[in-house]
């Protein structure tokens, strides 16, 4: 919502808007022309109105229920009411689109789409998911004449989309609140597909293989059958160092500043992206030294009595996986981006949703396996209703039943969970906090205790 914000603004349109939280975001909203109202009452739309001659158009996102009080007065009122999905179309459909789905990867791979396409000078407008650290925002009204976006399919709403490119990165089940199996996730990434002018897929991904027929495909194992190829020559713990690959021919070598096997897939489905619409692979090579991973992506906070603490949004059993599998390369090359090498992992994750927690609870019990030890913070809801036998408690079960080897403690609050990081880990630890709820919130809350410092002093970018 605060990336369509700010691109609205910038084409000239004027924009409010209201939240109930205060955040970093509202803050930078705040310090454009933009009227932010911090209750979501009747009286906002009742004032908006007055405004304006113009009736205002009202646009929600799917966390606005029906019986909020502005969503109310918007109808009382007759106001247009859109949908988030339908102003990203209309912004999608309007002019040449790349838009990224894909179940993994979203965010990191229109990042780095964005970050390319920047420094070859195509000026692109941007709608993605992170901030991008290149251009220090989420949002971006290019110059360009091309629009990259997320195309999210937890709602379904990328059915919307138009998109003259659609890059599909990977395909596995997840938003089980509102696909009842994989099939009809399938199927409504097929609808998406579909729609878009040209396809590009992940070859490596069986369930896309198996289902899909894109116009050019993409492989970190193999330069066969595929059309553009990354195989690793180098896997270290702060870069990848790959030959790429244009129909089995190589192009040159390239060095990806992020680590981890689904890093590189991100980044050649970004070179792909990029090679198709027509930037050259020197460029390419020029901008994939000025990446950096966006916002909550192990995303380095600060150091805090000796231990490093990284924020990352890995909610799915896979994205804990791939995150894992990359912090242990960290530990086993001795090489890493943050400012020493990390002696032991200590996960601390916050599952998402209930509806999630239940369906992958075995799953969640594997993938964190992967961390020299665990400590797990009450669901975050989302919204959900709490469902009998499914909490924090059940998933630390699960894993002490599976996993008796790895201490695992579990947290009533996450001021019990700052307790449990004083008590159970030392320094040297690397603490990796996880989840797509508030637990990024945790930094801000370990601040207050002595002995923080902020990864700004340390000059290192987050």
């Amino acid at each position: 919502m605060s990336a369509l914000a700010i691109i609205l603004l910038r084409r000239g349109f004027c924009i409010s808007g209201s939240d109930k939280s205060q955040s970093p975001t509202l803050s930078d909203l705040s310090k454009e022309k933009i009227k932010i109202f911090t209750e979501q009452g009747s009286q906002n739309i009742e004032i908006l109105c007055k405004k304006t001659s113009t009736k205002p158009l009202v646009v929600i996102s799917s966390a606005i229920p029906k019986d909020n009080a502005e969503l109310k007065a918007a109808i009382k009122a007759k106001l247009e009411i859109w949908h988030r999905s339908d102003l990203l179309a209309a912004l999608i459909n309007n002019q040449p689109s790349i838009a990224v789905a894909g179940s993994h990867g979203k965010t990191t791979t229109s990042t780095i789409i964005t970050t390319l396409l920047a420094v070859a000078n195509e000026d692109p407008t941007a709608i993605i998911g992170g901030y991008v650290p290149y251009l220090g925002t989420n949002g971006h009204a290019g110059e360009g004449k091309l629009l990259v976006a997320e195309a999210d399919e937890s709602d379904k709403s990328l059915i919307k989309f138009l998109p003259n490119l659609g890059v599909i990165t990977n395909l596995e089940l997840d938003h089980t609140d509102k696909y009842k199996d994989l099939d009809e996730l399938i199927a409504t990434i097929q609808t998406f597909t579909n729609n878009c002018k040209y396809s590009l897929g992940n070859f490596d991904c069986l369930t896309l293989r198996r289902n899909f027929k894109f116009h050019s495909w993409w492989s970190v194992k193999t330069k066969e059958l595929v059309d553009f190829a990354a195989l690793p020559k180098k896997l270290s713990g702060h870069q990848t160092i790959a030959e790429i690959y244009e129909k089995g021919q190589s192009i040159g070598e390239i060095s990806i500043p992020l680590p981890g096997i689904h890093n590189l897939s991100n980044a050649i489905a970004a070179i792909a992206a990029c090679r198709i619409e027509g930037v050259s692979f020197k460029r390419i090579k020029e901008g994939m030294s000025l990446i950096k991973a966006p916002e909550r992506r192990f995303d380095f906070r600060g150091i805090w009595n000796g231990r490093q603490i990284v924020d990352d949004y890995a909610h799915h059993p896979s994205e804990i996986e791939a995150t894992l599998s990359m912090a242990r390369l960290m530990l086993e090359t001795g090489q890493s981006p943050l400012p020493r090498s990390p002696e032991k992992i200590v996960v601390v994750f916050q599952p998402h949703r209930y509806t999630r927690t239940k369906k992958f609870l075995k799953e969640f019990a594997i993938a964190l396996s992967k961390a020299d030890s665990i400590l797990i913070a009450p669901i975050y809801s989302a919204g959900e209703e709490k469902m009998q036998g499914i909490n924090d408690q059940s998933l630390g079960e699960c894993i002490k039943n599976n996993f008796p080897t790895i201490p695992v403690e579990t947290g009533e609050s996450l001021e019990d969970i700052i307790k449990l990081i004083k008590n159970h880990t030392v320094k040297g630890d690397l603490i990796l906090t996880m989840g797509a709820g508030n637990i990024n919130s945790l930094w801000e809350k370990l601040k207050k205790h002595k002995g923080s410092k902020s990864a700004q002093s340390l000059n290192l970018a987050a």
